[in-house]
């Protein structure tokens, strides 16, 4: 009887507690709290791509990446689920801007969501890339070879198609059991195209 009354206190209170259950969203250890960081490198502008997918793997662990992707979408006020995401928001919101550089993050400081913010982190990194990619066509497009040798002319050219690489990566199929190699033929034929501006200039 004493276990039964046990199993019910202990439903009861996960209903009233959404933070305390450990199998919704909602759930938050004991030990998070706002000043923990989810990774080690600070965001400052640069290197967008590899912060965001260390953030979202430490993110996923703690089943938290629907507050940035829409999945988890903010309940209506009256939602016995409310507070939780309020808090559950909250922590995200401290959990983003801890990893941020300090110019980045009081810039973003008044955004009231979690989504909000990383829109906003995307949003800018587009705009950066954008203009990164121009700078790089724009060099690509003025390089010569000059009186430089055909090894340091390569390099040069190479880097600066590597760096376009990072900023512009080719796209890969997201077909299940994909037999199209649409990645492959694309890399392929931009390797070829290279080649024939190398050898052109």
């Amino acid at each position: 009887m004493f276990e039964s009354t046990s199993q019910t206190h202990t439903l009861v209170t996960h209903h009233h507690e959404p933070s305390q259950d450990p199998s919704p969203h909602y759930y938050l250890h004991p030990f998070d709290n706002p000043g923990m960081k989810l990774v080690l490198i600070k965001f400052d502008g640069t290197g967008y791509n590899d912060w965001k997918r260390l953030f979202l793997i430490s993110l996923s662990a703690k089943n938290k990446c629907g507050f940035v992707d829409k999945s988890i979408p903010k309940p209506v006020e009256i939602d016995p689920y409310y507070k939780a995401w309020e808090r559950c928001n909250s922590m995200m919101i401290s959990w983003i801007l801890g990893v941020l550089d300090q110019n980045l993050a009081r810039s973003m400081l008044y955004f009231k969501s979690a989504r909000e913010i990383w829109e906003n982190l995307a949003e800018n990194n587009v705009q950066a890339s954008e203009t990164l990619m121009y700078g790089l066509q724009q060099s690509l497009y003025e390089i010569r070879q000059g009186h430089d040798s055909i090894s340091t002319y390569y390099t040069k050219i190479k880097m600066l198609y590597d760096q376009l690489d990072v900023v512009d990566p080719i796209k890969s199929c997201n077909c299940t059991q994909c037999t199209c190699q649409i990645s492959q033929k694309l890399i392929k034929s931009q390797e070829d195209r290279r080649l024939i501006e190398f050898l052109m200039n």
